[in-house]
């Protein structure tokens, strides 16, 4: 609520150790950019309802030192009356562009930490919507929300069903059985060394999905066809994997980095007829195992919407980020694939007091508890990889008559050494964005190893 200090996950993207916690999406479209004044007048009539939209963030006073860092806490601050049309613009540039430069430039402190900028396309005729926001104010589900409504079968949303904050009853996901059920609140697995090309700098990049690989993937796993997200986890995994075997195939960094950015390929190009970039990866594992070393389980961090369906609509953040096991000791692509079937099976339950009472405790001290957790939980260790999906299903969508065409999703920057997936998609199709915090290439590198790996999946249905 406006007023109200921010609740443990919104305080701790605020408190953001790695740049500024912007996120986006954009939205590309057919046909000749509107008018920006039909845009306001748009934005104006589908959001005017919206308090969320309105507030400023308001950091804690004092010193960043003693008592105040410590228990100090952001709140949400009211701006009655604001014009939202004051939040579009129009710019030039390319989306690599704006990422470049809005994404790592914090918000103004005296407005609403969100815009939504028109940005001219690649070629005539092509335009795209760019809604940039701080994370703290909105997730995932708020941004296909609000997206939605500017569509031309959408209407303008409802104020209160926007403050209508989920319950005690929660959305999440049945814990996976693998790896002995969920891990512990701070328990650390295995780091995957990323290809560290280039300066140690963040990257972003983005690549678009054929879809008829996609489709061919879906249908690799062995009981059902799998679903785009499970093909998603399963990639990623594969992708993982090619970076542990380069690295353990070749103990200098220099030989494992390089054989990560030419695909996760052994020297002379070749690959194993099992779908294995190379074998030496397993014959370490195999070493490491009779030395008594098996490696710990490696883990994705997938955020999970917490939304039960009477509160669809509410505008804020209502997600947890659950780690589900990525399949990196599978050598096939639709063992993996299998292995990830099911990872991600929604379950509606009441939300424990126990649950309540501990993040309550940790919001209470935020300093303390970032301090603390921060180094566990940001490490590679912890979750070397991220991966968030977010899907327009809807068909024949456009604005003002202008075709959807495509949806990028643009991620925070992720935590050193760890690198973030994002699949944005479709009915025409969908878009991998990559963002790394280890090297100046290597988000173009792992988006290159991912379509790789895809179309080796792709290669194994039945």
């Amino acid at each position: 609520m406006p007023g109200s200090h921010l609740p443990l996950m919104e305080e701790g993207m605020a408190r953001w150790p790695f740049g500024p916690p912007n996120a986006g999406i954009a939205l590309d479209f057919t046909g000749v950019p509107p008018a920006l004044d039909e845009l306001r007048a748009l934005v104006g009539d589908r959001w005017k309802a919206l308090p969320r939209l309105t507030q400023t963030l308001v950091a804690p006073g004092g010193p960043r030192t003693g008592l105040a860092w410590w228990t100090g806490r952001h709140r949400w601050a009211r701006r009655d009356g604001h014009d939202l049309g004051r939040q579009v613009d129009e710019a030039d540039g390319t989306l690599r562009d704006a990422v470049r430069l809005w994404f790592h430039t914090p918000f103004p402190a005296d407005r609403p930490p969100w815009s939504l900028h028109l940005l001219r396309g690649a070629a005539e005729g092509e335009f795209s919507l760019l809604f940039r926001m701080h994370h703290s104010l909105l997730d995932g589900r708020s941004l296909t929300t609000l997206l939605r409504a500017l569509f031309d079968d959408g209407g303008p949303l409802d104020g209160a069903a926007s403050l209508a904050v989920p319950g005690p009853r929660r959305r999440t996901v049945r814990p996976a059985p693998a790896a002995g059920g969920p891990p512990g609140l701070l328990t650390a697995g295995r780091a995957v060394p990323l290809p560290h090309r280039g300066a140690r700098e963040p990257a972003y990049t983005v690549v678009r999905l054929r879809s008829d690989v996609l489709r061919a993937a879906r249908e690799a796993a062995s009981a059902r066809t799998a679903t785009t997200n499970e093909v998603f986890l399963a990639t990623v995994a594969g992708v993982l994997r090619s970076c542990l075997s380069a690295a353990e195939a070749a103990p200098p960094v220099s030989a494992a980095s390089a054989a990560v950015s030419d695909g996760g390929r052994t020297g002379d190009g070749d690959r194993t007829g099992d779908g294995d970039r190379t074998g030496d990866g397993d014959r370490a594992r195999a070493k490491a195992r009779e030395r008594g070393r098996e490696p710990g389980q490696v883990w994705l961090s997938v955020p999970v919407d917490e939304r039960p369906d009477d509160c669809g609509e509410f505008l804020g953040n209502a997600f947890a980020n659950v780690r589900v096991p990525a399949p990196v000791t599978l050598s096939d692509p639709a063992a993996r694939l299998t292995a990830c079937t099911g990872l991600l099976t929604p379950v509606t339950r009441p939300r424990r007091a126990s649950e309540k009472l501990f993040e309550s405790t940790l919001a209470a001290v935020p300093g303390a508890t970032m301090a603390l957790a921060g180094g566990k939980i940001f490490a590679p260790a912890y979750a070397p990889a991220a991966c968030s999906y977010v899907h327009l299903r809807e068909q024949g969508q456009t604005l003002a008559g202008r075709p959807l065409r495509r949806l990028t999703i643009v991620p925070m920057v992720p935590p050193a050494d760890t690198a973030t997936f994002a699949l944005g998609g479709c009915t025409q199709g969908h878009t991998l964005s990559v963002a790394t915090n280890s090297g100046s290439q290597d988000a173009e590198l792992l988006a290159e190893a991912f379509l790789d790996e895809l179309t080796l999946l792709a290669d194994r249905t039945p």
